[in-house]
């Protein structure tokens, strides 16, 4: 708990309450100062000193190493504004080409100077212009269209739609890192929260969600190799059938899912609950027919229903993240 002090009242009716003296002075107070007081959406005040400084750019210095890439990411999603990748000598030309592509998955983060010994990367978002309901949305439409593509790639042996779902996938990935950065930066930085209207107690749920989200996108990427291995095989109608059936109700489930999770209806967030026989049942029916298909085939049949079933299990788990709308 923090220091408490007591709300005191003039005789003209104002209420104040006396700011500690150490965290005054810290702060360069004296007599006549401004700050800026905020009230949150918990109805809480923010006390802030600086409120008109320009915050200093998030800087920090890597070495070329084994690992360069996952710092590079790793500074990135901690919300560092600016990273010097710096060399004792030259830098090789193959750790130029693994920044590159580090830099490629890592949505507004660009390389601004380059010489022999150093690359400098600085990220040009401005976290403002990012809410991360926006962000979870564009995400989970994209994983959305990999999971209706890959059951129709399945199912009509389309090879050259099963690899666009394997390449959309990048772009999840984009994107969960950039929800992760400014889920971080919200944390630490509680004036940016009220602009995004969210608060930082929900920044862990959207987090959970955004990593479902991606997750999908990721089993849908399993399922498309699984397609890819099929070469083209033509399924019977009755197998086309299950397939697809079984692709709806897993559709229909994380689609309502995500509504509930954005809208708070707790009873959408259960219905998704509800349909776990419907799925066990269809899943069995599927084992059933794809048993009495060619042996070769057999394995990646059960194996994309199986992915489907996994999706089914995300999208439970993005339901038990619904929590009512504050009223």
């Amino acid at each position: 708990m923090g220091e408490l002090r007591k709300v005191q009242r003039t005789q003209s009716g104002t209420f104040f309450v006396c700011l500690p003296k150490p965290w005054a002075e810290h702060h360069g107070l004296k007599r006549g100062s401004v700050v800026a007081i905020n009230e949150t959406s918990d109805s809480r005040l923010l006390i802030d000193p600086k409120y008109d400084v320009e915050p200093s750019p998030h800087t920090i210095t890597l070495r070329p190493g084994p690992y360069l890439s996952r710092e590079i990411v790793g500074r990135y999603l901690l919300g560092f504004d600016i990273i010097h990748v710096e060399a004792k000598k030259r830098i090789s030309f193959e750790v130029r080409d693994m920044v590159k592509k580090t830099v490629s998955r890592l949505i507004g983060l660009e390389i601004v100077e380059e010489d022999y010994s150093r690359i400098v990367l600085q990220c040009l978002l401005e976290p403002s212009g990012f809410p991360p309901e926006k962000i979870l949305r564009r995400s989970y439409a994209i994983a959305a269209g990999m999971h209706r593509d890959v059951v129709n790639a399945l199912v009509d042996g389309d090879l050259h739609l099963a690899k666009s779902v394997i390449a959309r996938d990048d772009e999840v990935n984009r994107l969960y890192f950039l929800l992760v950065r400014i889920l971080r930066t919200v944390i630490q930085t509680p004036g940016l929260s009220e602009k995004l209207g969210v608060r930082p107690i929900e920044c862990l749920d959207y987090r959970l969600a955004a990593s479902l989200v991606e997750a999908i996108g990721d089993e849908c990427v399993r399922a498309a190799l699984k397609t890819v291995e099929l070469k083209g095989t033509k399924l019977t109608e009755d197998l086309k059938k299950l397939l697809v059936d079984f692709h709806m109700v897993c559709f229909e489930a994380h689609e309502n899912a995500l509504k509930a999770f954005f809208t708070g209806a707790i009873d959408l967030a259960e219905s998704v609950r509800d349909m776990w026989e419907k799925i066990e049942k269809t899943f069995a029916d599927i084992e059933k027919v794809a048993r009495a298909q060619s042996l070769d085939i057999v394995p990646h049949i059960l194996a994309v229903a199986s992915i489907l079933r996994q999706i089914y299990e995300h999208s439970v788990d993005i339901a038990d993240l619904v929590m009512p709308k504050k009223i």
